[in-house]
């Protein structure tokens, strides 16, 4: 029998902080919506619908935890000091800038968990793992050693898996996760071409960079992220993405770019030195044709782009060989961006079918349905040394929805934030979930 070859998405179940402080400089939809009261409880169910919606259609789908929030522990580092309770005032009281981030939920989007290279591009064979280290935001910085233990929960059979430690938690080196990387191949079980897009160089001054936001991505990242998964150059390309556009709103490159297996769909002003890159990527690639679709500014602008987050959709391959966008309703409520995508099912292209999805909660805070999964692609064998609890099924979707109906609050405002008892619903949610996806202690309320 053949081995078969998978790409699994891995989305982040929102976590019981859930909230819209607006942290997230050179995010429009995070900063816009700051301050208004948020739906944890909605936002768990909508992430995990649209989980169960991709494993009904025969997709392998798992699902990441949250981390624990608010981090006592930080602020603990920070110098307030006292009981639980009395760290929790202090530092609501004394600093709420920095209490509101230490509650964020951010580590729901995912695809800033890590960048990951499959066993097929690798010279050891075995499927790499980076945490990233999101120096740019404090908020998210606090995020790649806890992302790193689940993760090592997760794939934790070294026959197949290989975990790195983050980058160092320096901007030089600041590093996004697989927001800023996608693989392109001819199929899942094939060696690709890893493109991996950056910002600006860290240690070149002289090089384009943006004026207005952070390019959150080093070119110095990038590289040391190819050389710890063991890449050649054979392999990888390394493609700047436009100043202009970051300071437009597009903070990761998912933002304004999408691929999956032979198709690169992007906006026009997404890159620098596009023609010459996308030559790099077709001779890398070999001699099957890679199909680069390009939105023109004329057809969707980089503002509509934005907000309704047209290239941070999921681009899947169906089980049926087609290939289908996963995009938000906000895709199908404007009318330019509808309508583009409505022509673009009927053109002669591996993209066949648009799946609809709400998943605003998500959306109000500056993130799509590709922000809320990281793919990594695996064979048969890599995929049965998978922790099977953290993998969708019928049963497990129904045991999450009751989880989430038992724990979470159906509305939280940023001044609920200071109430103590959430850090304790927030803990007893979280036992009991590594218990229900068997991750052992990975949160270090259950280490300490």
């Amino acid at each position: 029998m053949s081995t078969r070859h998978f790409e699994v998405n891995f989305d982040g179940l929102v976590g019981p902080t859930h909230n819209y402080a607006g942290l997230s400089f050179g995010n429009v939809a995070s900063l816009s919506n700051a301050k208004a009261s948020s739906s944890p409880r909605s936002a768990a169910k909508q992430g995990l619908a649209k989980m169960k919606a991709l494993h009904d259609m025969g997709m392998v789908q798992g699902v990441f935890a949250p981390h624990e929030r608010p981090n006592i522990d930080v602020l603990r580092r920070l110098g307030f000091t006292g009981n639980d309770g009395e760290v929790l005032y202090k530092a609501a009281t004394q600093a709420p800038e920095i209490y509101q981030a230490v509650c964020s939920a951010s580590s729901m989007w995912t695809a800033n968990a890590a960048t990951v290279s499959p066993g097929a591009d690798t010279a050891d064979g075995k499927v790499h793992f980076t945490p990233a280290n999101l120096t740019n935001k404090f908020h998210r910085s606090l995020e790649p050693m806890t992302s790193g233990r689940i993760l090592q929960s997760m794939f934790a059979n070294p026959r197949y898996f290989e975990h790195h430690l983050h980058l160092p938690d320096n901007e030089h080196f600041g590093d996004e996760g697989a927001a800023n990387h996608t693989r392109l191949c001819s199929n899942y079980g094939n060696a690709g071409v890893e493109i991996f897009t950056f910002g600006r160089y860290a240690f070149d001054s002289s090089q384009p960079a943006p004026t207005k936001f952070p390019a959150r991505q080093t070119y110095e990242a990038s590289r040391a992220i190819a050389r710890l998964h063991g890449l050649s150059d054979e392999n990888t390309v390394y493609l700047q993405q436009n100043p202009d556009v970051i300071d437009q709103g597009v903070f990761h490159n998912d933002v304004i770019a999408v691929g999956n297996r032979n198709v690169l769909f992007y906006h026009e002003q997404a890159f620098l030195d596009t023609e010459a890159k996308l030559a790099e990527i077709q001779q890398k690639f070999g001699d099957e044709k890679v199909h680069f679709i390009c939105v023109k500014t004329s057809e969707v602008s980089v503002a509509d782009a934005v907000q309704t987050y047209l290239f941070n959709t999921q681009l899947l391959s169906m089980p049926d060989g087609s290939m289908a966008i996963i995009a938000p309703t906000e895709c199908q409520e404007n009318p330019r961006v509808s309508a583009y995508l409505d022509e673009l099912v009927q053109r002669n292209t591996p993209i066949q079918k648009v799946h609809y999805f709400d998943v605003k909660q998500s959306m109000r805070n500056g993130g799509g349905p590709a922000c809320l999964r990281l793919r990594v692609a695996l064979n048969d064998d890599e995929l049965a040394a998978v922790n099977p609890a953290v993998i969708m099924s019928d049963g497990l979707f129904v045991r999450l929805n009751d989880w989430v109906d038992k724990h979470y609050r159906e509305e939280l405002s940023v001044n609920d934030l200071r109430d103590p008892q959430l850090l304790t619903e927030s803990r007893s949610a979280l036992d009991e979930l590594t218990q229900i996806l068997k991750l052992g202690s990975v949160y270090p309320f259950q280490i300490d």
